[in-house]
Order: C-alpha cells, then structure tokens, then sequence
C-alpha cells in the first residue's frame, strides 16, 4: 500500500480555528506538493483494480491519482499531435503524388512516335517544343473560374 518514506496525510482540525499556521498548507495552495518530488518519471504505471491504486512499476511507489491522470493525458496529447502530423504529411504526399502522376502521364503520352497529347479545353496538341523554353503560368483560382465557365457552356 503506502510506502515508509512517503509523509502520512494528516486531517487538519478546523472546529475550533486554525492557531498555527502550516506550511504544508500554504505549499500545497502554491501548487506544490508535500510529498518529495521523486527521480522517476513513471513510465510504466500499473493501474491495480483490486487495490484501488496506481503505482509505479520501476520504483514500486504509489504514484497520485491527479499525476497518473495528467501523465495519461499528456501521452494523449502528444500521440495525437503525432497522429496530425502524420496526416498532414499523408496529405501533402498525396499532393505531391498527383503532380507526379501528371508528369508521368505527359511522359507516356509523349513517348508515342506518331500521337501527341492534346489541351484537355481547345483539343490542340502540346508538343514537347512547345516546353523547352518555359511555360507560361496562370493564378490557380482564374484557371479553374476559366474552365468552370467553359464547362457551364
């Protein structure tokens, strides 16, 4: 159950008015803790139901209710950080992926020696002379506003 080193947890008297002022008191409003702040960090808690208790399973010590709690919480926390990111990286590949696509079926079209792909909007043909200077670039937004109006024709 409780450890020898731990403090015992004293019920304070309040009937009759508090005489002595305890700075265990006065700690534990501050948000610090009467018990000694211990080296492990508690990775492995043991949550035993029989017992009602949670403890450490390296230093076989009781760990608090509100730090397991907040122990749980923060590896939530960070998994499901862990969890966005990975999918804004599934996300930005799969961007990535669909200009490669594009380019590898410019690719294939080209290779054929007596077809050329064509502009999916006026039908002409691109030819790979067409390219070797540059390319000329629209904004995205006036492109696709360009072919939602040819489509609508």
């Amino acid at each position: 159950m409780g450890d020898d080193r731990d403090p015992p947890i004293e019920p304070l008297q309040y009937l009759r008015g508090v005489t002595v002022v305890d700075f265990g008191d006065v700690r534990v409003a501050r948000g610090m803790t009467r018990r000694p702040v211990s080296t492990c960090p508690h990775v492995h808690l043991i949550y035993d139901n029989d017992e009602r208790r949670v403890w450490c399973k390296d230093c076989e010590h009781d760990v608090d209710g509100f730090d397991a709690f907040r122990m749980l919480a923060e590896r939530c926390d960070v998994t499901i950080k862990a969890i966005k990111a990975r999918e804004d990286a599934v996300s930005e590949a799969e961007r990535f992926q669909i200009r490669s696509i594009a380019a590898k079926k410019m690719d294939e079209a080209w290779r054929h020696r007596d077809m050329v792909p064509a502009c999916p909007y006026c039908k002409n043909g691109l030819f790979p002379e067409d390219f070797k200077n540059g390319v000329s670039l629209i904004g995205k937004d006036f492109a696709k506003g360009r072919s939602m109006n040819r489509k609508g024709d």
